[in-house]
């Protein structure tokens, strides 16, 4: 007897298991870990993941497997191994580990269908329920849900005249059309064609097509090819000589685009420096972490290119990370200039089916690269020999849902089965990366020099409070607005950024100081001009303006704090003549608004580009003589202590965007702390500074890298439920874990409510902590019953980026 262990879709303790079905005698060699079936499971059938197989059952009875849902694997051996290290390393369920790794095309989808028993039970079936089975024996439970049939249903159900049937749906759907192939040998075909007639000169011409290129093709490529109707086609299929397939279709996210293939450009002595290492190890091997450190505009990604080349001249493949979507249209421009169709591209901007299609690629060999955001760690490749992870510090690595994980982890620890190198790439490292490299845990690469040896740009930093007192009520300064004037003038571009989106940050009424709040999060709503709507940025909660205060009745009601819209009407009043492209979440949630609005600039339609922090990074626009920083200090007034350490980075990435070519750039910074170390450093340039004092600070007050962070947060719609359960948890980890470690709370978390749910943590801050992961694995077992039936959340983020 063949049997395979089977994780099923299900997410819960109980479940979070192998369970052994038997595997039917049609299958048998067929199946392999890694493939998707369909088990049943209680009463319904679901959607797992094959993880093993073996000879004999650990139970005396087991159920035969009921459905494949693959031909081939779609996980390799490799990321079956990730997967459990996954639910190590993140307490997660193994099902969302091996989720996590797969395209949203191929999360199953469950159909109920409803069919009847027996002739003899349509009887007796419900008066409101006969109708539905007059013509057929069986329907779709969606077709009745929302009917007011619904509770006879129901009854009939519990009386067993209808058998309720779960239906696995395989959302992949691959693209497909009609094709056709030869159904004939050569010499018949060859045979037919010289006894066609004069008037049949289509199909002869038909055949030889198929002859030339002897492989199943497309209908409509031969109607195009040979400019005809399908009619010959269609006769030839009739008398037996071609035979109809289906063909798979690529959904190609950049099929009408043309890339101009680009050569390699010649290094500088900096950068041949730098990538040695790296091809020493490709050549040779080994696994290395290495931390590209070089300043914005050194040339890191032609590095990068230079290295992925010689891994695919190996005949390995290259993963290379880009942070979300704002890296994407200039950075899948150059890899596919370098590397042609060599590259699949997965981000957030394509639509599922291309998202599927790009990862089917990977699945068949047919591409050596990826080039995408955080999942694409997972591509399943099967000969890696290099890892990529360009700006290393930023958040968006971190994935803030289970799996919990960093995909710089994912990363090392992929390198590590494949011994091949792996990059971390940034101008500003985090604290975590460069401490490692500085105790040579990795390897520190360093790049000081910008290419064709641009200079840094100049950085003035520009006190709003004194502007205020200058009575300047703007939101430009009068040194920023001159210098907008001057590059204008000039012809040259600018580059405006803000942190935050919509039009005011908030409403207050100036009488009372009320300011309306979200009725589901205790979070201040945002103005949103275009609606004239106040919106929750947590739970979507909309409501209308008020004409006056709710609480006093005044008149006063006022918008505080600026938005990118409000930015642009603005500018639009002082500076008529300069045309803006505002890029933010509203303007870029459209399919290709991204793209389409980055073109524009670059071709030089718009003058300013005003943008939150998706402007920020890896742009090279080389007019851009001027950025301009209007807050600088949103992000330091955030409960968070990474908050310095963000702002650094912020600033850094963006100044980084001015004078990167020939023209000279300067960048002028508006903030109400001018004296902030963050803020003076990130003028200055001066990383290794700023490295020095964060390390200082984080030392006397135990954070990373110095400690280890562990952030237990608790919810439900109950406030004491929550403080109870969250005390109890911090007591238990009290008693049960070394005086060394710090237990911080139980505190409510910093944002105390969302969507009618209350939040309470409390942070762990640990060295060594052997048992920490065994006493979180009880504290989630022991509140299993609970979170199940009275939908009390407990999360667990072993290394948290987000402290709200």
């Amino acid at each position: 007897m063949s049997v395979a262990s089977v994780i099923v879709d299900v997410a819960a303790k109980q479940t979070d298991r192998a369970f052994d079905y038997a595997i039917p005698d049609k299958w048998k060699g067929i199946i392999v870990p890694g493939m998707r079936v369909v088990v049943p499971f209680g009463p319904r059938k679901v959607q797992g993941f094959v993880v093993a197989l073996k000879e004999e059952a650990e139970v005396k009875r087991v159920k035969p497997i009921a459905d494949l849902l693959d031909l081939t694997p779609v996980l390799t051996p490799e990321l079956l191994e990730v997967g459990h290290w996954l639910t190590e390393k993140t307490l997660c369920f193994m099902i969302s580990a091996f989720q996590v790794m797969l395209p949203a095309a191929m999360k199953a989808k469950y159909d109920k269908e409803l069919s009847l028993l027996s002739k003899e039970a349509y009887e007796q079936l419900h008066e409101q329920v006969k109708p539905f089975f007059q013509s057929r024996s069986s329907l779709k439970w969606s077709e009745v849900e929302k009917t007011a049939a619904a509770p006879a249903f129901h009854r009939d159900i519990q009386k067993g005249l209808i058998e309720v049937v779960y239906v696995v749906k395989n959302k992949g759907n691959k693209k497909t059309a009609k094709g056709v192939k030869l159904n004939q040998g050569l010499e018949d075909i060859q045979q037919f064609m010289s006894e066609l007639n004069k008037q049949a000169e289509k199909q002869k011409q038909v055949l030889s097509f198929m002859l030339d290129r002897n492989e199943e093709v497309a209908i409509k490529e031969i109607a195009e090819g040979l400019q005809i109707t399908s009619a010959p086609i269609k006769a030839l299929i009739t008398k037996g000589l071609l035979a109809e397939t289906e063909i798979e279709i690529y959904r190609d996210p950049y099929q009408d685009r043309y890339f101009t293939p680009s050569k390699p450009f010649q290094l500088t002595d900096e950068q041949a420096e730098a990538i040695a290492p790296i091809l020493h190890d490709i050549e040779e091997n080994l696994h290395d972490v290495f931390l590209m450190y070089g300043v914005t505009g050194s040339g890191k990604t032609e590095v990068y290119l230079q290295s992925i080349d010689q891994v695919l001249k190996k005949g390995k493949e290259a993963i290379m990370l880009v942070p979300e979507i704002s890296l994407t249209p200039q950075m899948v421009k150059r890899f596919k200039e370098r590397f042609g169709s060599k590259v699949a591209v997965l981000h957030s901007g394509l639509s599922t089916g291309e998202k599927y299609d790009e990862w089917r690629k990977i699945q068949r060999k047919e591409v050596s690269v990826v080039v995408g955001a955080r999942s694409a760690v997972f591509a399943p490749f099967e000969n890696l020999g290099l890892l990529i992870i360009d700006e290393e510090h930023e958040t968006s690595y971190k994935q803030e849902e289970n799996p919990r994980y960093h995909a710089r982890n994912v990363a090392i620890y992929r390198g590590q089965h494949h011994q091949c190198p792996v990059i971390l790439g940034s101008a500003t490292p985090t604290l975590e990366s460069f401490a490692r490299a500085q105790k040579g845990v990795y390897k520190l690469l360093t790049l000081k020099q910008r290419m064709n040896k641009s200079s840094m740009p100049s950085v003035d930093i520009v006190d709003m409070r004194e502007e205020l007192r200058g009575g300047n009520r703007s939101m430009f300064s009068t040194m920023l607005f001159e210098k907008m004037k001057d590059r204008l003038e000039k012809g040259e571009q600018i580059v405006l950024f803000l942190n935050k989106r919509g039009h005011s940050s908030f409403v207050m009424c100036r009488d009372c100081g009320y300011v309306p709040t979200c009725e589901h999060c205790e979070i201040s709503l945002t103005y949103h001009r275009y609606q004239n709507k106040l919106k929750c940025h947590y739970c979507g909660h909309e409501e209308h303006v008020h004409t006056e205060c709710p609480e006093c009745h005044s008149e006063h009601i006022r918008f505080f704090g600026s938005g990118t819209q409000k930015v642009e009407e603005e500018l639009t009043k002082v500076l008529p003549e300069a045309r803006v492209v505002r890029m933010d979440v509203d303007t870029t949630s459209r399919k290709g608004a991204h793209e389409k609005l980055l073109n524009k600039f670059a071709s030089g339609e718009a003058q300013i580009l005003l943008g939150t922090q998706m402007i920020a990074k890896g742009l090279d626009f080389p007019n851009v003589t001027l950025v301009g920083v209007l807050t600088a200090d949103t992000m330091l007034n955030l409960p968070d202590f990474r908050a310095s350490e963000k702002t650094f980075q912020l600033l850094t990435q963006v100044s980084g965007r001015a004078g990167r070519h020939k023209l000279p750039g300067e960048v002028v910074i508006q903030t109400y702390t001018p004296e902030h170390y963050s803020i003076q450093l990130a003028s200055q340039h001066d990383y290794d500074a700023f490295y020095k004092q964060e390390m200082e600070i984080r030392k006397m007050h135990k954070y990373p890298p110095f400690f280890y962070l562990a952030l237990v947060t608790v919810s439900h719609e109950n406030i004491a439920k929550v403080v109870s359960v969250t005390d109890k948890i911090s007591q238990y980890l009290r008693q049960k874990l070394s005086p060394q470690t710090t237990i911080l709370g139980p505190v409510a978390s910093p944002i105390a409510k969302i969507k009618d749910r209350y939040r309470y943590q409390c942070m762990l801050k640990y060295k060594l902590e052997p048992s920490l992961i065994p006493l979180l694995k009880y504290i989630l077992e022991r509140y299993q019953a609970e979170m199940q039936k009275e939908n009390l959340t407990i999360t667990i983020d072993l290394n948290p980026y987000s402290m709200m």
